[in-house]
């Protein structure tokens, strides 16, 4: 919960717990957390979670100023109310993307994409392919930019994501009011040496937000970092002119026979291979811009891709088919959008690959027959981790959701802080030691330091 958001029920729970007659400083509490919902209405903002203690607030000012004799009883059942009231906004708190480590403050930055020499394949009309792009970068505040929110368009997004997780529409309503460590269209630092490129890649019904706390963890430590919103692959994309694509669940056709199921991913991985490789084309474009915010400061020797899920999938087909992927890192990668040739192939790039508990340990599952079938063909393999306690969303920010992320799916019982701990110190360190040949010794002593990952090849 928000500072206000404790304080409001905290002064009526005082007011309840001391009995009658109270004296005048206690009963005027109820009127100080009336005061302070209305501050808080104004500056952290209204969330339906809080409405139950809204209107305890309210009846007991009423109490206050009509000098209603609040008998103990009432008093009681009425502190239990405030507790069971308190509970949901803590259930349910507005989701905190932890502050960076590295030196770098970060700015980000959207843009709108199409792609003409591209069909769009999922919409159904004749049109060019059209994708959203958010940059994260080492950025130079100012005291004029604005913090940034965790995803743009968030009173569109949030419906579609309680949707996806099988709640009412306003379930996450509160998602409007999530700000992150990071600047709208700040300044790009400016650096002697040009920064390393990340490319991200999102899941199936995800979003290129989605693992945002790991982006402004890349961005601060000196990486652009490119997340790409997938259109009709993402659980739902806003264009520039308000226009609104929703995912197209026959693009991936759950329940078709092996064959087709595959035919159709196959397609999918190299539509979402084709959004990063014009991605990079419309980065070289902004770095030899003189107009552009990031002109001369973008390494196209050093372009690193990671991808989580089906993302992973579409992260390797990109690397086994675009010589620009320098580095290659798998989240859970999906493996059934791989193209046949690409696991027959392998890649050329240094490889690491991190699976979930649960993904793991389904060993017969045709995702794990294809990665086993594929890893074998890594030139350069840098291994295969999974970590013990974690769920397939582990990889993502959505376990930062509500302390009931487990039993809402989104997380495996692991702690999510030392979860994301570890993840980012894989993500750093792997992408500092084969973009910017830093030294490390994560994946010499991994099994020592962190007792949760077991190392599988």
């Amino acid at each position: 919960m928000r500072p206000l958001e404790l304080v409001i029920p905290l002064l009526l729970a005082i007011y309840l717990i001391v009995p009658a007659p109270r004296p005048l400083i206690i009963r005027m509490l109820p009127i100080g957390a009336l005061v302070l919902t209305l501050i808080h209405v104004f500056i952290e903002g209204y969330r339906w979670q809080m409405v139950p203690i809204y209107a305890l607030t309210l009846i007991l000012t009423a109490a206050t100023f009509f000098s209603w004799n609040v008998k103990p009883l009432v008093s009681y059942l009425t502190f239990i109310l405030l507790a069971i009231s308190t509970a949901l906004p803590l259930l349910l708190p507005v989701p905190s993307i932890p502050t960076p480590s590295g030196p770098y403050q970060v700015g980000t930055r959207i843009y709108e994409l199409t792609d003409s020499t591209r069909k769009e394949i999922y919409s159904g009309k004749d049109e060019a392919r059209r994708f959203m792009i958010q940059i994260w970068y080492p950025s130079e505040i100012d005291p004029a930019n604005q913090r940034a929110p965790w995803m743009a368009n968030a009173e569109i997004f949030a419906p579609a994501i309680a949707g996806q997780i099988g709640m009412p529409s306003f379930f996450l309503n509160h998602l409007t009011l999530v700000k992150i460590p990071a600047y709208i269209e700040s300044k790009v630092a400016r650096s002697d040496q040009a920064y390393p490129i990340i490319l991200f890649s999102h899941g199936w019904n995800g979003f290129n937000a989605q693992n945002t706390s790991q982006a402004l963890e890349l961005a601060s430590h000196g990486y652009v970092v490119i997340g790409i919103q997938h259109t009709y692959g993402a659980v739902i994309t806003v264009f520039n002119d308000g226009t609104i694509a929703k995912n197209n669940p026959a693009a991936l056709p759950d329940g078709a026979p092996t064959e087709e199921y595959e035919s159709a991913a196959h397609i999918l991985s190299a539509q979402w291979a084709g959004d990063m490789g014009f991605t990079l084309d419309f980065m070289q474009l902004q770095n030899n811009d003189p107009k552009s915010p990031f002109h001369a400061l973008l390494n196209f020797d050093l372009v690193g891709v990671y991808g989580h899920s089906t993302g992973g999938g579409a992260a390797i087909q990109f690397c086994g088919t675009d010589t620009r992927c320098k580095s290659l890192l798998g989240m859970d990668p999906f493996m059934r959008p791989v193209s046949y040739e690409v696991i027959d192939g392998g890649v050329t790039q240094p490889s690491f690959f991190m699976f979930s508990q649960k993904w793991k340990d389904d060993v017969d599952s045709r995702n794990n027959e294809l990665f086993h079938k594929f890893y074998p063909n890594v030139q350069q393999p840098f291994g295969v981790v999974s970590i013990d306690g974690t769920s397939h969303y582990d990889f993502a920010d959505l376990p930062l959701l509500s302390p009931l992320a487990p039993q809402l799916g989104l997380k495996g019982p692991i702690n999510g802080k030392r979860v994301t701990t570890i993840i980012n110190d894989y993500l750093l360190s792997f992408f500092d030691m084969t973009l910017k040949g830093e030294t490390t010794s994560l994946f010499e002593d991994q099994s020592q330091k962190y007792t949760e990952v077991k190392i599988n090849q």
